[in-house]
């Protein structure tokens, strides 16, 4: 099985490395220091929790067509670069490839299947703390490692068995959702109001839980997806947005999201994909979403500032 994973930061990065490192092919497409340290160092993974790894040599290029064609491309990249990927990934498209998105949002596989074509893709979430810590050093916190993939004419098949499989073989906790889009859009609750707070605030998820305000503004922000959610036809309960409350109570204290490592960092931010599209949704479906509008525009101040 040949793998590409388009984008190796933390999500790419830390289930390709897991994968290399019980045998797979797995070649990473990268750039910068990261790529150039992944080609003279390898590949490290550093989980204080699930053990580290080393893949050295590892494989790496910035031309995926210089890759050509394999079994699975998994995407990774940032929001805004979506479009763009799904063109540089086109010559390591063969007859039978398959394409996995483990982006943030709900929209990355609808932008993918305009150019790539819907029976290429599968759907799928990746539910992990990650980062790159270092160039060509992934930093994973906590326990939670766990991607969920399906066909999204719903449950199983055979190409979502085999990467099942090998997301397995290589210690990940991989399953398989009979409705695949109702888990990206479970995943999508937890992660618009993670990334939310944790931006706005700039803080680690443990201060905003414990602070009866910042704790407020987390649960608005997700009451709010789950209503734009379920005026979209996803099947999800009225109180999904206070089970995730909970969730978050039982995660690590220095948790965040990628979102907030993007401010810090003074990258660009996935905000248009994230509140910003929960406002979206809200306007169109005549619903208010004041809270995900707050985070919005104060963000958005804020990298107007920056630039």
């Amino acid at each position: 099985m040949r793998i590409a994973m388009m984008g190796s930061g933390g999500v790419g990065g830390y289930f390709g490395g897991r994968m290399a490192a019980v045998g797979y092919d797995v070649t990473f497409i990268a750039r910068g220091k990261h790529l150039q340290a992944i080609r003279e160092h390898g590949l490290k993974i550093a989980s204080r929790d699930m053990g580290d790894v080393i893949v050295n040599p590892a494989k790496a290029s910035d031309r995926p067509e210089e890759v050509g064609p394999v079994d699975y491309v998994i995407v990774a990249v940032k929001l805004w670069d979506t479009q763009a990927t799904g063109k540089a990934i086109l010559p390591m498209l063969g007859p039978e490839t398959t394409v996995l998105s483990l982006q943030n949002g709900v929209e990355g596989d609808s932008i993918l299947a305009d150019i790539i074509g819907t029976q290429r893709l599968i759907g799928g979430v990746a539910f992990i703390a990650s980062s790159i810590g270092e160039p060509g050093v992934i930093k994973h916190i906590g326990t939670m490692q766990r991607v969920v993939i399906g066909e999204h004419s719903g449950g199983s098949s055979l190409r979502v068995e085999a990467l099942r499989e090998a997301l397995s073989k290589a210690g990940v906790t991989a399953e398989i959702s009979d409705a695949i889009e109702r888990t990206i859009w479970e995943k999508f609750v937890f992660l618009v109001g993670l990334s939310a707070v944790t931006t706005l605030l700039r803080t680690p998820l443990g201060p905003v839980r414990e602070d009866p305000e910042s704790r407020a503004l987390l649960l608005s922000v997700m009451r709010e997806t789950v209503s734009v959610a379920r005026a979209r036809s996803v099947a999800l309960p009225e109180d999904f947005a206070e089970t995730r409350l909970e969730f978050a109570d039982g995660l690590p204290a220095d948790m965040t999201s990628s979102m907030h490592h993007d401010i810090e960092a003074g990258n660009p931010l996935e905000l248009d994909w994230l509140s910003g599209a929960v406002t979206r949704f809200g306007r169109e479906a005549g619903i208010p979403t004041p809270a995900n509008q707050m985070v919005s525009e104060a963000l958005e101040q804020c990298a107007k500032r920056r630039s």
